[in-house]
C-alpha cells in the first residue's frame, strides 16, 4: 500500500528548516549588535569572555551548516551543546520555573536543542547537500 504522507526525509528537512533556520535568526541578531551581554554574564561568572565568541559558531555557523544539510550532524551536535551553554548562562538556579503562561522559562532553549538531538541522532535526510556521504551529515 502506497503511503503519500510517510517520508522521512521531508519530515527532516522540514526540522533542519526549523532548527536551523530560526536559531540562525538569533544568531543574526548577535552579529548586527553584539556579544557585549554574553561577555558580562561570563565575567560575572569568573569565566573567560572570549568564550562569548563561540556564539557565532553555535548560532551562524552551526544553523547553516543544518539548514544545507551539510555536515548536518556535527552543526547539530554544536547547537545542542550551545543550548546547554544557553541554559547556564541565563538560567542556572531557574532553569525548571515556570513562566506566566505555565511553559518553562528555558522552553526555547530546550526546543532547539531536542530538535538538534533529533537531527543529531536521525542525520540531514536525502534532501542535504552531504546526503549521507560523511557520518557527520
Amino acid at each position: 500500500m502506497d503511503k503519500p504522507f510517510l517520508n522521512q526525509d521531508l519530515g527532516k528537512l522540514l526540522l533542519r528548516l526549523a532548527v536551523g533556520g530560526l536559531l540562525l535568526l538569533h544568531g543574526i541578531e548577535k552579529v548586527s549588535k553584539g556579544t557585549t551581554w554574553i561577555e558580562q554574564t561570563l565575567g560575572a561568572r569568573g569565566w573567560p569572555e572570549f568564550i562569548a565568541h563561540g556564539v557565532y559558531v553555535g548560532e551562524v555557523l552551526a544553523p547553516v551548516l543544518i539548514i544545507v544539510g551539510f555536515w548536518s550532524r556535527l552543526g547539530a551536535l554544536v547547537v545542542a551543546l550551545t543550548m546547554v551553554m544557553t541554559i547556564v548562562l541565563a538560567h542556572p538556579d531557574n532553569w525548571y520555573a515556570l513562566n506566566d503562561y505555565g511553559g518553562l522559562t528555558t522552553e526555547l532553549n530546550l526546543l532547539y536543542m531536542l530538535g538538534a538531538l533529533a537531527i543529531f541522532f536521525g542525520g540531514g535526510g536525502r534532501y542535504a547537500l552531504g546526503q549521507g556521504d560523511s557520518r557527520w551529515s
